[in-house]
């Protein structure tokens, strides 16, 4: 009873207090139970926010010490023991080094991810480069089929119809003797008259036939013919090309007749005694029943020179007797003529011969300089006539005393001028003769006269009398104002005949006046200015050495001359047949085409099979179209050349109008800008090749590196490798395969000179001379080919060096190879040059400068500068801005020794006293592409990238 009475008490005491709680809130103020309640949601508003705070906080501590374990994060370790420190201290630094081995391999794998990304971006460039190298290789290809297309229709055009030889005029026989003989037509014989074409066919080489004078003697009992003479004749024309041994061949036959001892025996006024005339002499010695026994005379004559030279006597006796025997339809060759003699365009006039037998003469000249001399002018001689000579002019010989008179009155008067006027021959001269007309003889020694030759501006030369139009002693005059570079002033020079005059341009070299212009004389040799002077003074020295010096120069000028005349082409020049330095069992090894560096991005040029120059289209033409240029030019008519630098060009419109033949026109004559450049050759001349010509001694591996950079060259024709070492290669040497031949040429001897070689393997105009250690990119090879073409007579190449005059000294040049705004040099280390100059550098040029240069082993290019300086008179062409070519890494060269520089000094001022001046010249422009640094549409390409 008392339990339930609690428990009753218990719910009923705690229904009371919660209905007395219920009762206090409803007899509470409304505004504390606002505060509260506010005061309930901001505590739990705070507690929240620091617990939020309490949470990021937490967060941010994991994060940074992530990497660390629970036991480093939330123990406290000042509570540890020692031996639980150290454990922890193990584990940590056992948790540190796994770490940063994952770390390592993680960072290996990324660098390893990074080169594989970095060789596929490689991969992927060089694909694209490769691709773009295809692109244009297939372009270049498109245009090789395309130009191989019109190459092959050419080919058939050029070929249809095949020309053939043209048939023989005569047949093989000796001259038939002709009885009938008109002696009046003998008397005024003309080519056209006189002389039997049928013999000479313009394909027949021009052969001649020589008399020996031993076997068939033409003098008369108690002569005979010089002995000097003799020997040397038959030693000369032994060496000329054009002589046969068979007489039925001949076209040409030489009578040698002269120099004879004279008699006093003279027949004057019989040149045309009928042949039936018995032995005649006369002051010759010539005999003319001696000269109906030729065997091939044939009667009259015809088709016969007889050589009448006059060496040691100077005397016109013997001359003018040659012509008083009956000589035919023979043409005479000689020093003397009367006016009613000579019979012009058939008959020859020479100088005498009065030099060596052949060989260098150059030492024999004086040197140019200076243009103006000691003397103004010069004469030493004696009017010499004989006794008993009949019909004397005497308007002549007054005008000749008149003529004396004022020459003395002008030496002697007042002026600055200086004069050497002898008319009398003080001592009395050595020669006893006495001329059968007016002449003026010669005073003195050949060395007293030369010494004052050597002092003389000019040198004056009197005429004869007026009917005798050459004589001996005016040639002896002559050709030793020639050789000492004294300008011969003809006076009375309307009269007279100058040797070879059908081809020689006299008034280059002589001033002729007649004699009335006595008095003007002074007046017109102080008017000429010394650019005339040294161009007059360099002309007569080239028509002494080329046709007066020697007895070869003469001899060889003789046949020249009449070979000329019939319009017949000299015989092929002779090309150095090349021998492989390979012999007939080895066959040298070939690797693989080269891998090259980049060449530039460019279509350089089409990819053609070797094509060479044409040669000897202008065999018939080249000496009728420019015979003046071959004999007072050039100096060389002697020979027929494959091509030559000078040749023609037609005109812009030929090539496709009618003359199209070859040429291949930029954009086929729409023109263009680097693509359509890069496609053809364009320019003024047919599309050709060039070869090159590689100098190289004991540097296999240069010389395989500098082969292989040649890989893919267009244009190049050939390479021809001058082995100048006595070594031969070695068998095991692999040699670069190029796309084109490479013939490796075994040198003579280890030479210098060998460089320019005239090898019958070179068989382009274009020649591109490097050394074996030159470095050149394709680009530039291709311009300075491009150049070269339109400047073909001249050098054109890239490294420049000037002459320098010494101004310690001042009489002498210097070698430079300093930075300079002028040139008068480029090197022939690489350089372009013309096919020809070989041939000129190798026969034309004297030996005593190819002799320097063994001497030396040095100054070959400056001597090929020399050499077309001198003939051209321009200077070299270099192009780009390159002024070095050594590739780097190379053994050292030559050119680095100590003494390089002082031999070229040396070389210099050598060559010019071999020459008698300085002929290089110099130039103040380098050549660029024409498009080289212009703006130009981004549609368009250059003509070259980086020229």
């Amino acid at each position: 009873m008392v339990f339930n009475n609690s428990v009753t008490y218990n719910q009923v005491g705690g229904g009371g207090t919660a209905n007395s709680l219920w009762k206090r809130i409803k007899h509470m103020k409304i505004s504390r139970i606002v505060f509260i309640v506010s005061f309930i949601l901001i505590s739990v508003a705070l507690v929240t926010h620091l617990y939020v705070v309490n949470v990021e906080s937490e967060e941010n501590s994991n994060n940074v010490y992530k990497s660390r374990s629970q036991l480093e994060a939330f123990e406290d370790f000042s509570s540890l023991r020692a031996a639980d420190l150290k454990l922890r201290i193990d584990e940590m630094l056992r948790i540190k080094g796994t770490v940063s081995v994952e770390l390592r391999e993680l960072e290996s794998r990324r660098q390893k991810l990074q080169f594989d990304i970095s060789s596929y971006n490689q991969k992927i460039d060089e694909l694209k480069q490769e691709m773009s190298r295809q692109q244009t290789e297939l372009d270049r290809l498109k245009i090789s089929v395309e130009q191989a297309q019109v190459a092959q229709q050419e080919a058939v055009l050029r070929n249809t119809p095949e020309l053939a030889l043209p048939k023989p005029l005569f047949p093989v026989e000796i001259p038939s003797k002709n009885s009938a003989v008109d002696v009046r037509k003998s008397g005024n014989c003309r080519m056209s008259t006189c002389f039997d074409h049928s013999r000479c066919s313009l394909t027949s080489g021009f052969p001649i036939y020589l008399y020996d004078p031993d076997v068939f003697p033409v003098v008369g009992a108690g002569f005979d013919v010089d002995g000097f003479l003799k020997t040397t004749i038959k030693q000369t024309l032994g060496y000329n090309m054009h002589l046969t041994d068979d007489p039925k061949a001949a076209c040409v036959f030489l009578v040698l007749t002269g120099e004879s001892l004279p008699e006093h025996e003279t027949v004057r006024n019989n040149r045309y005694t009928l042949p039936a005339v018995p032995e005649v002499r006369n002051g010759s010695g010539l005999s003319a029943r001696k000269l109906q026994e030729l065997p091939f005379w044939g009667g009259d004559g015809r088709n016969h020179v007889l050589l009448n030279f006059a060496r040691r006597d100077l005397t016109p006796t013997a001359a003018l007797a040659v012509q008083n025997v009956y000589t035919g339809r023979a043409m005479v060759v000689q020093s003397t003529f009367a006016d009613s003699q000579f019979r012009r365009g058939f008959d020859l006039l020479i100088p005498p011969i009065l030099g060596p037998p052949g060989g260098d003469v150059w030492h024999e000249c004086a040197p140019m300089l200076p243009a103006r001399r000691k003397y103004l002018m010069s004469f030493q001689g004696e009017l010499k006539v004989q006794n008993t000579s009949k019909g004397i002019d005497r308007e002549t010989e007054a005008l000749d005393d008149f003529i004396v008179e004022h020459l003395t009155d002008m030496a002697s008067g007042r002026t600055q001028d200086k004069f050497m006027l002898q008319f009398q021959c003080i001592p009395a001269t050595e020669q006893k003769f006495l001329s059968p007309f007016r002449d003026w003889s010669l005073c003195g020694t050949d060395s007293s006269r030369r010494s004052v030759l050597r002092e003389s501006t000019f040198a004056l030369i009197l005429a004869p009398e007026r009917h005798i139009i050459s004589s001996t002693f005016l040639q002896a005059r002559l050709y030793e104002s020639l050789r000492s570079g004294a300008i011969p002033v003809i006076l009375g020079g309307d009269q007279v005949e100058l040797p070879y005059a059908e081809t020689l341009d006299w008034r280059r070299a002589v001033i002729l006046l007649p004699r009335a212009r006595i008095t003007e004389l002074h007046f017109l040799l102080r008017a000429v200015p010394d650019t005339d002077l040294l161009f007059m003074r360099r002309q007569g020295r080239l028509f002494w050495e080329r046709y007066f010096s020697s007895v070869q120069a003469t001899v060889d000028t003789i046949v020249t001359s009449l070979r000329d005349r019939l319009g017949i082409p000299a015989r092929p020049v002779q090309n150095i047949v090349a021998q492989s330095v390979f012999n007939g069992t080895f066959v040298p090894l070939k690797s693989d085409p080269p891998v090259l560096d980049a060449e530039p991005e460019e279509s350089l040029g089409p990819i053609e099979p070797p094509y060479p120059s044409p040669a000897f289209r202008r065999n018939y033409t080249a000496l009728l179209v420019q015979s003046r240029e071959a004999w007072n030019d050039w100096g060389d008519p002697f020979f027929l050349y494959p091509q030559l630098p000078f040749d023609p060009v037609l005109p812009s419109d030929a090539k496709f109008v009618g003359s199209h033949m070859g040429f291949r026109p930029i954009g086929r004559g729409i023109g263009g800008a680097g693509k359509e450049f890069g496609e053809a050759l364009g320019g003024n001349h047919p599309r050709e090749q060039f070869t090159i010509v590689m100098l190289t001694y004991e540097r296999e591996q240069v010389l395989m590196d500098s082969l292989g950079r040649l890989y893919g060259l267009p244009y190049l024709h050939k390479v021809v490798v001058v082995w100048n070492s006595p070594k031969p290669p070695l068998e095991d040497l692999r040699w670069p395969d190029i796309g084109v031949p490479v013939s490796v040429v075994r040198a003579p001897r280890n030479s210098l000179n060998n460089r320019f070689l005239p090898f019958d393997v070179i068989e382009t105009e274009a020649v591109l001379s490097v050394d074996d250690d030159a470095h050149l990119r394709h680009d530039e090879i291709l311009f300075g080919f491009r150049v070269w073409r339109e400047h073909r007579d001249r050098i054109v190449g890239f490294p420049g060096r000037f002459h320098a005059w010494d101004l310690n000294s001042n009489t002498a040049w210097n070698y430079n190879s300093n930075y300079s705004c002028e040139l008068s040099m480029v090197l022939t280390g690489a350089a372009f040059v013309h096919k020809y100059y070989s041939y000129l550098y190798t026969y034309w040029m004297p030996q005593a400068i190819r002799d320097k240069v063994d001497e030396y082993m040095n100054c070959e290019d400056i001597a090929m500068n020399f050499l077309v300086a001198h003939v051209t008179r321009q200077p070299p062409v270099k192009v780009t801005s390159r002024w070095t070519f050594r590739c780097p890494g190379c053994p050292v060269s030559l050119s680095e020794d100590d003494t390089h520089f002082q031999e070229r000094h040396k070389c210099i001022n050598f060559f010019t006293r071999v020459f008698g001046y300085t002929p290089l010249l110099n130039t103040q422009y380098r050549a660029d592409s024409i498009l080289f640094k212009t703006r130009i549409p981004h549609d368009k390409q250059k003509c070259f990238k980086f020229i």
